[in-house]
């Protein structure tokens, strides 16, 4: 299977400065053009043995300090970001011809962003985080389905469910990031961005071959 990629690409002249302020552009046309699920990504992550894993979370915000997410922190990615704090992103925006890479070391939200971020999930997702064992081998799903039975009746609808202790959330800090255009005859757009070393922590804006 092949596609023919025939988009305007992406050019020098065109990239903003800043990687966060391209990465705003282009989510922003990625919500514009309909996509579903513009803020789902893949994160990669690896064990302390060089072993690696990789899943689909969503993206709950990005500002100039990175790019969060939350999740259970005794899952395997959890575990897996506990003793090897490194991740990397893919954002593959697949209609519109492309793709924003980003790796970085990751750091643990405080409990009060958690707890914030917590309050705004529906009813059933917050039921849903303290039934689940995440990444643990159970017996089926009626195992999961009586464990969100016992938390609807220890947090009836319109009572506060707080987050559990085992829940929480990241900030993935870009150390570089990449983005790729599809483009004629396979010789895409790939602009990365990197700290340059020795420079105050400017970015510095290089091509990559294809």
């Amino acid at each position: 299977m092949r596609k023919a990629y025939a988009r305007l690409g992406l050019a020098e002249s065109d990239a903003a400065r800043d990687p966060l302020d391209q990465f705003a552009r282009w989510f922003s046309d990625a919500i514009t053009a309909g996509l579903p699920e513009p803020n789902a990504m893949v994160l990669a992550t690896a064990s302390p043995d060089g072993v690696p894993s990789a899943r689909t979370v969503l993206l709950k915000g990005v500002d100039p300090r990175g790019f969060t997410f939350f999740t259970n922190t005794g899952s395997q990615k959890g575990q897996e970001l506990a003793v090897n704090p490194r991740a990397a992103l893919v954002f593959p925006w697949h209609e519109l011809e492309r793709q924003v890479r980003v790796v970085g070391p990751v750091s643990e939200l405080a409990h009060e962003e958690v707890e914030a971020y917590f309050s705004t999930r529906p009813y059933g997702s917050r039921l849903g985080a303290w039934s689940s064992p995440q990444s643990q081998v159970i017996g089926g799903r009626a195992e999961l389905d009586e464990r969100w039975a016992q938390m609807a009746a220890r947090f009836p609808e319109g009572a506060q469910v707080p987050p559990p202790e085992f829940w929480g959330g990241y900030r993935v800090e870009p150390e570089l990031v990449e983005f790729w255009a599809g483009r004629e005859s396979r010789l895409h757009d790939r602009l990365r961005y990197r700290r340059a070393a020795g420079e105050g922590g400017a970015w510095l804006l290089e091509r990559l071959a294809p």
